[in-house]
Order: structure tokens, then C-alpha cells, then sequence
């Protein structure tokens, strides 16, 4: 299982929220690039680079921040937040981006995203499946439609979609454990590679999340807040 932290950015810093409430924002560092760095000095390979700002405008705000760090790192990114376009793609693959997600997009416009699965391949799209209460959330998570996540993970996977990134959005931030049963269901209807998100706390939520089978767990606050060590981390890499 992928072993991959998350940087979230506002103005150039590293922020969390808690369940996707930009009033609970809190800055963990003003220096992505060194942040990123440390993930990579303890053996980590992944980056879940989410631009926040780009969320909430509709376009990519923070590509400098992502440039910088896939510059001055190895890691593997996969960026989110903000694209809406062709262009938007574009610039994230430009500055550096392994892969990017697709989430209010996928829902918005669904014509577009089949499209760049067909253009750039499945390996460079991740599908975005934040969801709370199962319904798929979207617009940065301030809005919920009336599609399951099961039946949008599906819909997808018609068009050869193959990996995906779910949150369920009332364990993330929380510290108290990752959608065990969501995610082993989405598993087990879909066999799709699912990365995990949201809630995880300790190096048992990681173990069990790769024994019911996730390709991927993204891990916030439980490093931001002391958790889980990266030297933690650095032994199931």
C-alpha cells in the first residue's frame, strides 16, 4: 500500500481542515517545498498536494507551490483542487504533476473528464470521490448531490477509470479512524485501486486499511499533529 502524506495549500502555506471547513483552518508550515522535503528525506515516495485556494476559485491558484516542490523533490504528485479546464490540466501537468484528480468536475462535467481519460490515459486521472453520508460532495466539499459514491465510482469505471481517491468527509480531521466498512464495500463491488482518506490516526488504521485491500492512504493531521512519526511511516515504506 502507498504510503502518501497530504500538503494542503491557502496563500502559499501548509493548512488542514477539519471536515472541509475553511473556518477551521490551522497553517502547519509557511515552507511547502521544506515540508515536502522531509516526507522525502524519510523514504516517502508520494505526494497528495491538494490547492485550496483553487478549490474554492474554480481554477489553479497555487501551481508555483507545485512546481517548486516537484523542482526541488522526487516525489510522485497528484494534485487536485481547482481545475476546471484544459488549461487548468494543463498547467498542472506542466509544473510537475504525476497525476491529477478530478472531482467537481467529474459530476459538473463529465463529457470533459472522459475526455482526458481518453487523451492523457487512466494512469494520469484520479477520480475524486469525496463523499458525507454517501453522497458525493463537490465545490470544494461545500455542496452534496444526491449521487452515491458507489454508483459514481461505476459510472466511471466504464470509462476505464482505475483509480481512485475517497474521503469520507465526516471522518477527515477528526483522528478517529478511516470509513473501514465504506471502503472495503467500494472494494469489493468495484475492485477499483481505492486510496484512502480521512481520519486516519495511527499505524494500526494503515495496517488495516491495506489488509481490506486499499492501494493508497493519504495522511494528514496525524503527521501534522504527532500521530504518526515519519520514522513511523519510513518502515512501511
Amino acid at each position: 500500500m502507498r504510503i502518501i502524506p497530504a500538503i494542503d495549500i491557502i496563500d502559499g502555506k501548509c493548512v488542514r481542515l477539519t471536515k472541509g471547513d475553511y473556518t477551521t483552518q490551522k497553517t502547519y508550515s509557511t515552507d511547502p517545498v521544506a515540508m515536502a522535503k522531509s516526507f522525502e528525506d524519510a523514504g516517502i515516495a508520494y505526494l497528495h498536494l491538494v490547492d485550496l485556494d483553487g478549490a474554492k476559485s474554480n481554477r489553479i491558484i497555487n501551481h508555483k507551490v507545485l512546481n517548486a516542490i516537484a523542482s526541488q523533490t522526487s516525489l510522485k504528485i497528484d494534485f487536485g483542487g481547482g481545475l476546471k479546464s484544459n488549461t487548468d490540466l494543463e498547467i498542472a501537468l506542466d509544473n510537475g504533476a504525476n497525476q491529477i484528480t478530478a472531482g467537481s468536475i467529474a459530476i459538473t462535467a463529465p463529457l470533459q473528464v472522459q475526455e482526458w481519460i481518453r487523451d492523457y490515459g487512466p494512469e494520469k486521472i484520479i477520480l475524486g470521490a469525496d463523499c458525507q453520508d454517501r453522497k458525493i460532495a463537490l465545490h470544494g466539499w461545500q455542496e452534496k448531490s444526491d449521487l452515491d459514491v458507489l454508483d459514481f465510482i461505476r459510472e466511471y469505471q466504464k470509462h476505464s477509470i482505475c483509480n481512485v481517491i475517497c474521503t469520507d468527509i465526516s471522518k477527515d480531521g477528526m483522528l478517529q479512524g478511516p470509513a473501514f466498512d465504506l471502503y472495503t464495500e467500494i472494494i469489493t463491488a468495484t475492485g477499483i485501486q481505492l486510496t484512502a482518506s480521512g481520519g486516519i490516526h495511527s499505524l494500526e488504521d494503515l495496517i488495516r486499511l491495506q489488509t481490506i485491500g486499499c492501494d493508497g492512504a493519504i495522511i494528514g493531521k496525524a503527521i501534522y499533529e504527532g500521530y504518526i512519526t515519519l520514522k513511523e511511516l519510513s518502515t512501511l515504506c
